[in-house]
């Protein structure tokens, strides 16, 4: 099982989650409260050792933006929580993730007209004027739909120790996206869920 933790913005708790066995670290660059600078995710993701996925978090920016910031921060991957187009995922391939948030089952995103235009789906908690980290789960039982199309599926949205082990069984996910769920306070890690959070995960597999 893959984890990645977002929210990043301090380079101790990006080499605490590496040291802990994290699989990708994540980089809010869209309006938030873990919002970071591309100097700072830099100065950081610079810090980190290799084989780390770093993954740039992104809400209907211009194309053009996106691939400076890949190229003057490093990012491995893009994962874009907007409107964003099947054409405009594939123009930012190989580095693509597209996030889609959840609501209930009367209008399920339509993911099979992104299946040629991504690495994989992200599924996070739909809430009104927030694109991501709200810190609420979603019905579980529509991911395990969503996983069906074939693509590699991340299941995020309201994380953390308490049902992470839950939320694997359900829905054997490729990975778990997790930022709220070990925190102190917004863009600043806890050790100690994170340790509780990975310790879990790998009980699972």
């Amino acid at each position: 099982m893959k984890v990645k933790i977002c929210g990043i913005t301090e380079t101790k708790d990006a080499l605490r989650a590496v040291e802990l066995g994290a699989d990708a670290l994540g980089f809010i660059f869209a309006s938030s409260p873990r919002q970071i600078s591309m100097d700072k995710a830099r100065n950081i993701i610079n810090a980190i050792p290799p084989f780390v996925k770093t993954v740039g978090v992104f809400v209907d920016e211009k194309a053009g933006k996106i691939r400076e910031h890949i190229n003057y921060c490093g990012l491995d991957l893009v994962q874009l929580h907007g409107n964003e187009s099947p054409e405009f995922c594939r123009g930012l391939m190989p580095h693509t993730i597209k996030a889609f948030r959840i609501k209930d089952d009367s209008n399920p995103p339509n993911v099979r007209d992104y299946r040629s235009s991504v690495r994989a789906f992200l599924l996070d908690t739909y809430v009104k004027d927030k694109a991501g980290g709200t810190g609420q789960t979603f019905d579980w039982r529509l991911a395990v739909r969503i996983k069906d199309c074939g693509i590699p599926l991340i299941l995020s949205g309201g994380l953390g120790p308490a049902n992470i082990a839950e939320a694997i069984r359900r829905v054997r996910p490729y990975a778990v996206d997790v930022n709220s769920g070990v925190e102190e306070c917004p863009g600043k890690k806890s050790y100690s869920l994170m340790k509780e959070l990975m310790t879990k995960v790998s009980r699972i597999d």
